[in-house]
C-alpha cells in the first residue's frame, strides 16, 4: 500500500477519515490549556482537519503551524477557521519540512506513518525542535494493523526508538483518553536531547 499524498487526500474528500473525533481531544486540550508563552512555535504535523490548531488559535497561540500532505485536510481546516493564517498551512511530506519548532504534538500521525518510517520519524523530530523542545501527545499502545494504517505499537516499543534522541519524561498510559480509546493511549511528554 502506498501512503502517499493522493491516498491521503482522497480518504478526506470521501470522508473516510474514522481517527478524526471531531474535536480536540481531552489529553492535548488539557497539556495545552496549562500552557503560558502564547508565543512559542507550535508544529501539529500529520495535522489532518487539526481540531487542535483551532483550539490553540482561539487562544491566542501565534505561531502555530499545520503540516498535511493532504490539500483537502488543509482546506478544511481553513474553512473552518477563515482566520487562521494561510502561510501556517503546510502542504509538504514531513520529512521535507525544514524548520524549527518550541514544541510538536502528536495527534495520530505516528500510527498513520509505515513502521519502517519510524526511525527516520523520531530523527525528523529531533531535528525539528529547537533546544529543549517538547514532542507531545498521544501513541496508540495497542497492535492494531499490520497493513494498513493504522500502526499501533507498544511502550517497550516505542522507548527503544525514542530513548537516543529524547529525555522520556511521561510515556504512560493516558488517564483521560476519550472514552472510545481509553486504556489503548500512551500520553509522551518528550524533550529533545
Amino acid at each position: 500500500m502506498d501512503l502517499n499524498k493522493n491516498f491521503w487526500d482522497l480518504r478526506y474528500q470521501n470522508n473516510e477519515i474514522g481517527w478524526d473525533i471531531g474535536y480536540i481531544s481531552t489529553p492535548l486540550k488539557k497539556y495545552i490549556d496549562q500552557l503560558t508563552n502564547k508565543n512559542i512555535k507550535i508544529l501539529i504535523p500529520g495535522g489532518g482537519n487539526s481540531y487542535e490548531a483551532e483550539y490553540l488559535h482561539n487562544l491566542d497561540f501565534k505561531n502555530v503551524f499545520v503540516l498535511d500532505i493532504s490539500p483537502t485536510a488543509l482546506t478544511n481546516l481553513k474553512n473552518r477557521v477563515p482566520d487562521f493564517p494561510k502561510n501556517h498551512l503546510i502542504n509538504i511530506d514531513f520529512f521535507k519540512l525544514n524548520n524549527s519548532f518550541d514544541l510538536i504534538l502528536e495527534q495520530t500521525f505516528f500510527c498513520a506513518l509505515t513502521p519502517k518510517l519510524r526511525d527516520n520519524y523520531v530523527l525528523k523530530m529531533n531535528q525539528l525542535l529547537r533546544p529543549n523542545g517538547k514532542l507531545v501527545g498521544l501513541l496508540f499502545n495497542i497492535p492494531l494493523n499490520k497493513d494498513r494504517p493504522p500502526f499501533g505499537g507498544t511502550k517497550k516499543e516505542y522507548l527503544s526508538y525514542f530513548k537516543t534522541y529524547f529525555k522520556i519524561e511521561i510515556m504512560e498510559l493516558s488517564y483521560n483518553s476519550i472514552s472510545e480509546r481509553t486504556n489503548n493511549e500512551l500520553f509522551i511528554k518528550l524533550i529533545k536531547k
